[in-house]
């Protein structure tokens, strides 16, 4: 019995994630209640190591992912950028070269209200 080839029916607009932190730099592609469409990171497109948290790793993920993403018909985005990584700004400035139209951008980061319990005091 064959399968059937089936596509995926993607909205013309939905919602991106990009998580970037220390070591890698994560996409996701939403369609608008948050059901992931299309994802990518660092690491899937090839980076390995110390290569993997740089702006350009982070550049060829969204590129990539975004890539598929408007081959399938997304067309605009909303962005949610999450983490202090260096790939955030290269990430949203790769959207807009894949060609999707980005409409808003909000900064997700979770901020502590008061923060851990700081160390002892050294005793010299």
């Amino acid at each position: 019995m064959a399968k059937a080839n089936k596509k995926k029916i993607v909205p013309q607009s939905g919602k991106v994630y990009i998580f970037s932190g220390f070591n890698n730099t994560i996409v996701t592609f939403t369609d608008a209640d948050g059901n992931a469409l299309y994802s990518g990171s660092a690491g899937s497109v090839g980076f390995k190591g110390s290569r993997k948290p740089t702006p350009y790793a982070a550049t060829r993920a969204v590129e990539e992912a975004s890539r598929k993403a408007f081959e399938a018909g997304l067309k605009e985005v909303s962005v949610y950028v999450k983490g202090a990584g260096a790939g955030r700004i290269s990430g949203i400035k790769a959207l807009k070269t894949a060609g999707i139209r980005v409409t808003a951008i909000s900064d997700v980061t979770p901020v502590p209200h008061n923060g851990c319990r700081p160390k002892k005091k050294r005793k010299v």
